[in-house]
Formats: C-alpha cells, sequence, structure tokens
C-alpha cells in the first residue's frame, strides 16, 4: 500500500519546504519551425515531475548553504551528505553499480567529471596520454579531449584503428551514444586506463543485467531523471590516488559544486527511491516504470514509421534479462541512429530536407549516411518529428530535399 511521506527536508539545521517556480508559457512549435532534436535535452520527463511536485520541490532561505564546505571530514569537502546518501539509495534500489566503500566525486554534470578524469590519469606522465573511443563515439569527446590543447593528454580517435605505444585512455559509453548498443573496451592494453560512461545505464534505456564495479564511472542527473539545467554529475571511483586528483581538478577549476544544485538533486533522487519504498500516493507510477513505459511507446511508433518510409533503417537490439524490473527487455536508447539509404549519402541533408535538425554521423567518428537523433523531447516535438519523418518518403521520390 502506497503511503504518503512528508515533503519537508532537512539540512543541518534548515528547513527546506515547497515553492513555486514561475516561468513564462512555452509557445507551441509553429508548423513552419524546425524540429530540433540534434541536442538530447531530455524534456520529455517534465510532465512525470510536474505532476508529482509535491515530493520533490524545494525552497532554500537567503541564510543557508552559504559556505563553501558541506563536510570538512571526507574527502569531498564539497559533497552535501543528503546527496551521497541518495546516490546510494538509487543505486541500491537500482542495481547497477556498486558504491560500497567507493569514493564519490561529484561535479557539474559528468561533462566536467570526464575533464577531471583525464587529468587525473594523466597528470604525471611524461608524455601526452592517448585518449580514444571506439566509434561510432559520443560527438563531444574529441572537443573534450583537446578544447585545453592540455600537454598532458591528447585524442587519438576510433579505439578500433589505435596501435600507437603508450599509456591510453579508453572511454567506454554503454549503452553507447549515439547507437544505444551494450559496449566494452576495444584496447585491452597493460598500459591503458578504462574509463566508464555510464549516463544511460538505467531501467528506462537497458535491461540492468549486471551489477558493475569498474575503476571509474561516470553518471549524470540529467540522463537518469531528465535534469539536466542543474547540472549534476557524479564519479564513483575505487582509487584513493585517483580520486584525490580529480578532487584537485575541481577544487582548482570551480571550488566545488553549486549546493543548491545538489539538493534539488538529493531531494529528486531520494523522492525516486521513496516511490519505491512504498511512500507515494497509489494512483501514481513510479518513474522507472513511467520513464521506460514512455521510451518503449516512443520507439514503437518510430519504428514503424521507419519501416514505412523506406529511407531509413535504425539498430535493432536483442531482449535481456534486467535484474531491476524482473522481465526480458531490450534497449530504448534516448538517441535513434538513423541510417539513410547508400545512394542518398547524407542522412542529415535527408531530414533537414523535412526541417528535422540531426547531428550528422561525421560528428561521431563514421560516414555522413548516418546521423543521431533525439527521442527524449517534449510529446509536441516528437509529435511532430513522426509526422515529418513519415513524408520524407514522397520528398525524396519528387527530389524536393531543400
Amino acid at each position: 500500500m502506497g503511503g504518503t511521506k512528508n515533503t519537508t527536508t532537512r539540512v543541518g539545521k534548515a528547513s527546506f519546504g515547497v515553492s513555486k517556480c514561475t516561468r513564462p508559457a512555452r509557445a507551441g512549435l509553429k508548423p513552419d519551425s524546425p524540429v530540433n532534436l540534434d541536442q538530447g535535452d531530455p524534456t520529455m520527463f517534465e510532465e512525470y515531475w510536474r505532476k508529482n511536485k509535491e515530493s520533490c520541490d524545494v525552497v532554500i532561505g537567503g541564510s543557508e548553504l552559504m559556505s563553501y564546505f558541506s563536510n570538512p571530514h571526507i574527502m569531498c569537502w564539497y559533497l552535501l551528505p543528503e546527496l551521497e546518501d541518495s546516490i546510494h539509495r538509487l543505486h541500491s534500489l537500482v542495481g547497477n553499480v556498486s558504491t560500497e566503500g567507493r569514493h564519490i566525486i561529484v561535479g557539474s554534470g559528468s561533462t566536467q567529471l570526464l575533464q577531471a578524469t583525464l587529468y587525473a590519469l594523466s597528470a604525471n606522465s611524461p608524455q601526452p596520454v592517448s585518449v580514444v573511443c571506439a566509434a561510432p563515439y559520443y560527438s563531444c569527446y574529441p572537443e573534450l579531449a583537446d578544447l585545453l590543447k592540455s600537454g598532458l593528454y591528447k585524442w587519438e580517435g576510433d579505439a578500433y584503428n589505435f596501435d600507437k605505444e603508450g599509456p591510453y585512455i579508453e572511454l567506454v559509453t554503454s549503452p553507447n551514444n549515439p547507437d544505444g548498443y551494450t559496449r566494452g573496451p576495444v584496447v585491452n592494453r597493460g598500459d591503458g586506463k578504462v574509463v566508464y560512461d555510464l549516463a544511460y545505464y538505467w531501467p528506462q534505456y537497458t535491461a540492468i543485467t549486471h551489477q558493475l564495479d569498474h575503476d571509474i564511472m561516470l553518471f549524470t542527473f540529467s540522463k537518469s531523471t531528465g535534469h539536466a539545467g542543474s547540472r549534476i554529475g557524479w564519479a564513483i571511483v575505487k582509487d584513493e590516488k585517483v580520486a584525490r586528483k580529480m578532487l584537485k581538478f575541481m577544487e582548482v577549476m570551480s571550488i566545488g559544486v553549486s549546493k543548491e544544485a545538489q539538493f534539488r538533486a538529493a531531494k529528486i533522487l531520494g523522492a525516486i527511491c521513496d516511490g519505491y519504498e512504498g511512500f507515494r500516493p497509489i494512483d501514481t507510477e513510479n518513474f522507472f516504470e513511467y520513464s521506460k513505459r514512455l521510451m518503449i511507446e516512443r520507439w514503437e511508433r518510430l519504428r514503424e514509421v521507419v519501416n514505412q518510409s523506406e529511407i531509413f533503417s535504425l539498430p535493432k537490439f536483442s531482449q535481456e534479462y534486467c535484474l531491476f524490473s524482473s522481465e526480458f527487455t531490450e534497449n530504448h536508447p534516448s538517441f535513434a541512429w538513423l541510417k539513410c539509404k547508400e545512394e542518398l549519402k547524407d542522412a542529415q541533408s535527408v531530414l533537414r530536407g523535412q526541417k528535422i535538425l540531426a547531428r550528422s554521423g561525421t560528428k561521431f567518428g563514421v560516414d555522413p549516411t548516418f546521423a543521431r537523433v533525439s527521442m527524449v523531447s517534449r510529446e509536441d516535438v516528437f509529435n511532430a518529428f513522426l509526422e515529418r519523418l513519415s513524408a520524407t518518403k514522397g520528398a525524396v521520390s519528387n527530389g524536393n530535399m531543400a
């Protein structure tokens, strides 16, 4: 039986209740406006949190959370105890990774934590450490590795083609962005380090097949719950020396992470866990069931449109047993990896002809017959995407691609 849990949360001596955030009404999508699915902005989840606002809305007093420090007696001294507790609770609930005895480092999204990780793994190297990832790889990895033009590390491209001697760092995104497949390391040499980007290893996107226990695992609030604007990510790290170097990067670059954002994340992650412990109204869905249902529905609708178009194809995923849901399921990624017919050559251009903005396969280290589109937009945007995609076949047949 579901119950009701007090939504007021305490941080130290401060009491945090419920407040309202006012924002201008969002204008609907105009018929002639582009459908922008280039970015993976997870606004699909807004409706769930709007319906469940009482469980996670907060207000923070002007005198609260003012210090740099949250707990000066632990390694990550700016990490709020409430967020640390919620991270442990959520991973224990889902069973996707082990956090027991591990170091948790919080950053402004997993992007900042990836930079901290690259620094930590290359700081003592006498030569630039090669950074690789198997193609198709996350389109921002090359820019992240080379933006600062650091002498510590350097982007070396596709892990499948990497044969350079010396130390290296391999980035493994699993499930993968952009194609949604489960991944493992490719290079597998003794002088390398592997970093696991597990942003999408959650039950709405994939089967939880194992409780992972890698040396460095990165997660992000934006992909787990949809709260991209809070800019919260966390790293789960085995080695204390590596964790301390990551922390040093955080101290120099940003002197910690916003406590307001941390507290909001703690509240929302805690609300998800509360839902599975009976502290919710009986007539509401738990978050992972809700979000998985939506992902399944969207993928079914997209596959139907793609099959009818005869222009594009999509990856096919095998079913695996999910330890969290106790059922067989296939991947339902937050991105669709579309491939157009070879004779059309450029999937991004084909989509742009229907005013659908996508990201070209060339950004992911593969050829332009591929393009990535977001599956987690608002409902009206997703509906417009399917409508325009269904018109692609006629546009191509008529030579109307502009």
